[in-house]
Parts: structure tokens; sequence; C-alpha cells
């Protein structure tokens, strides 16, 4: 389904095959993947993590230092190359809605920026419920980012129009009402800490031209001479274009138990 050419509501799970190459460049690479594993562990239950959406393995191998054991999946070949590479055989293809993971076999479930992917979130939850072992816990770092204002986010406004029209599926409401249907609790709905990001205009308008981010992969010629291009240049144009802005951001954390 299309959506005033943006893509609308996302049908089935994202592969992000197109961009593995670049996505620890262009997404913090382990200093981020460092960051949600911090998050995630004071979370965890004992016995082992799945992570749904394990992507290029940086926060499964960031939990592994902190001697979690994690397993991982994803749907995207690509990804999951990179994350063999850093955790080995722990990881392997696999769609949220349907895990290849046997029933009461992991004591945490976690989605590290992944839910808005899924495509079902409802069936993302009640897969992960029914992976978890009694007293099993999900926890996921979710929804858009919570990010301290700079003159980069300001001249960012007219992309809102595309995040509008896709919206996410990964909202605190929405999760708690599909953890609520899977038989799953609420422990805690909070934030993570702020952690910080440094970027130039340049660099984020170079991100936006490259479409790094998955809500631009859709966007047709008129919207993005509409809505994108006017974005680009507003970034080029702000003083010191080439001056590092560094800036807060936090993001969603939720906790379910079964």
């Amino acid at each position: 389904m299309k959506l005033d050419g943006y893509g609308g509501p996302v049908p089935a799970p994202m592969s992000f095959d197109p961009v593995a190459e670049h996505y620890d460049a262009t997404r913090g690479g382990p200093e981020r993947g460092a960051q949600f594993a911090a998050a995630l562990h004071p979370w965890l239950r004992p016995g082992t993590v799945l992570e749904v959406g394990v992507g290029t393995g940086v926060v499964a191998s960031a939990l592994t230092d902190l001697g979690v054991p994690v397993v991982g999946v994803d749907i995207s070949a690509a990804m999951l190359a990179r994350a063999y590479g850093r955790i080995g055989p722990r990881v392997g293809r696999g769609d949220a809605r349907h895990l290849p993971v046997r029933g009461a076999s992991v004591g945490t479930v976690v989605f590290p920026i992944s839910l808005h992917v899924v495509g079902d979130v409802p069936a993302a939850l009640g897969e992960a419920a029914r992976v978890l072992r009694p007293g099993g816990r999900v926890v996921a770092v979710h929804d858009r980012p919570d990010a301290q204002p700079t003159d980069m986010l300001e001249a960012m406004r007219p992309l809102d129009a595309i995040r509008a029209t896709l919206g996410r599926i990964d909202t605190v409401e929405a999760l708690t009402g599909a953890a609520s249907a899977a038989g799953l609790g609420p422990v805690h709905l909070g934030w993570t800490d702020r952690h910080p990001i440094e970027r130039t205009p340049n660099e984020l308008a170079d991100g936006v031209e490259q479409r790094i981010w998955s809500y631009l992969w859709d966007v047709d010629d008129a919207g993005w001479e509409r809505d994108v291009r006017p974005a680009i240049l507003a970034l080029r144009s702000l003083p010191g274009p080439d001056r590092p802005r560094v800036y807060g951001q936090r993001h969603r954390l939720s906790v379910f138990a079964r």
C-alpha cells in the first residue's frame, strides 16, 4: 500500500540489505551498540537473551562483553554477515513474526530499535511471549528518539511531513496494547539515558541524500522535491556547515514480563 508516495504503513518486515555496507558508519557503530547494551542490561533476566533485529551485531557484541549469552535473528542476510563477524554462529535468519526458536527457551527477548520495521508489532510481541520462559521479559528500545534542539533539527523540519505520513507502529501505546494481548505485563515504561551525538550539518545532509534512513527509501520524485530537497538545502546553508554539533538523544525503553 502507498500513501502519498511515501510507502505507507510497513506491510512486512523491512530488510536493511540496501544499507548494510554503510549501516555502522551512519548509525554510531560499536559505540552506539555499547550505549544500548548498557540501557538493556539492568532489565535482563537470567538465561539466554534473544535479540530480534540483531542487525550488524553491535548490541549483541556489547552484551557479550558484559557476560550475557546472546543469540540473534534478522531477516537481512547482508546485516547478518556483519553480525557473524562479531559474535560468530550465534546468529541466524528469522522473521520477528515467526521466530525460528522453540517455545519457553529464552530468559529475555530484546528489540533494540527494531520494532518499527517488523511489520506487525502484535505478532512480534506474541512470538516473543511464546519463546520466553515463565518470568521472562521483553525489553524494547523503541519509538522516535527525543533529541535536544539544535539548528540542524530545525533545518530537518520539512521531513516531518514524510514522518507524519508514515507514522510509527512502535509507540508506547502500541507496545502496551500488543504486550497485554500476548499475556505480558508492564514492568517499566520510561526512557534510556541521553547519549551524546556529534554531527555536522553537511554530514547530516549527506545522509539524507544517500537515503540512509528507512523512511526515505520509498519517497518518490515529487515528494523528494517538495519535502526532502528543502531540508538538504537548509542543512547545507547553516552557519559553519562543517562544524560539529553535539546534542543529547534518548529513546523510549519499555519492559514487559511473562
